[in-house]
């Protein structure tokens, strides 16, 4: 089943990400995790791809196996970065071989020694080429990209921002899926500009739970995010308690996702980082509004 097939249901359903091990064997752990949070029964599950493209075949095997034994689809992360067309052009093959027909496309985390690296020699620069190239190899292909309603780090500005969004939808991508965000006006103002820009596919909030005061700093570094003041009240009063920060992070994020449906939006992306508490806490609190059917 296509994710695009999950996000035209006229239901609220929620789905999960997980990431793979960096080393072989913390394998096991991670697939342990994984399908802890599988069993709760999210719409489907993403797995991510390694900065770097450096956990390529961990998550390939994760989400083949996750797919085959839960039976709902798997959103396989593919990057660019640093990829030759060969090297692209097999991990496509092996996508196709292990029958994963859900793909996200990004350009990829830079490590430090990438950011060092000169760019104009790599075959992709941006995951609209990569997008481009896996709608050509693939027709039939799922393919989701990401967006950042706060603008990507590295744009001048948000208009310049929504116009290469334009460019990957044009160059056949299905649906986006936002970067985490932890105040929800922000995204209904990012959705009505990049519907006036003539951007009509799906768009998946993406919500991150922090569980975790030292979350923070690293969450602003990624994404740039805004913290309220309500979150940052929240931080500052649990977070050098790990059991209350874990349950107030939670809450915020469960907020946020009823919120979000009570304004139209039908599909929430939970980045549960291998975390299956706090993917049984959220799939808990909104277990008598998940599968409703939206009036």
């Amino acid at each position: 089943m296509k994710i695009t097939e999950i996000l035209e249901r006229r239901e609220y359903s929620v789905s999960f990400e997980v990431f793979p091990p960096k080393k072989d064997g913390n394998f096991d752990g991670v697939v342990r995790a994984t399908e802890q949070i599988a069993e709760l029964k999210p719409a489907y599950m993403s797995v991510t791809y390694g900065a770097g493209g450096g956990t390529g075949e961990y998550t390939m095997r994760i989400a083949d196996q996750t797919e085959k034994k839960y039976g709902f689809p798997v959103l396989a992360h593919l990057t660019c970065v640093s990829s030759t067309k060969e090297s692209l052009g097999e991990a496509i093959a092996e996508l196709r071989r292990r029958g994963i027909g859900n793909i996200l496309a990004l350009r990829g985390d830079l490590t430090p020694e990438l950011e060092r690296t000169d760019r104009s020699l790599w075959a992709y620069s941006h995951a609209t080429e990569l997008i481009a190239e896996l709608r050509s190899a693939d027709p039939g292909l799922c393919i989701g990209g990401a967006c950042y309603p706060e603008t990507h780090p590295e744009s001048p500005d948000q208009k310049e921002d929504i116009k290469h969004l334009k460019e990957k939808a044009d160059a056949g991508c299905d649906f986006f899926t936002t970067q985490m965000f932890f105040d929800n006006s922000l995204f209904y103002n990012f959705m009505y500009k990049i519907r006036e820009a003539g951007i009509t596919v799906p768009v998946v909030p993406g919500i991150m739970p922090i569980t975790n005061g030292n979350q923070v700093e690293r969450a602003v570094k990624l994404s740039g995010s805004f913290m309220p003041q309500r979150f940052k009240s929240l931080v500052d009063a649990f977070g050098s308690d790990p059991e209350a920060m874990t349950q107030a992070g939670i809450a915020y994020a469960t907020d946020q996702i009823i919120d979000l449906f009570a304004n139209g939006i039908r599909h929430v992306h939970v980045y549960s980082m291998n975390k299956p508490a706090v993917a049984a806490g959220i799939t808990g609190a909104l277990s008598s509004i998940i599968g409703k059917k939206v009036k």
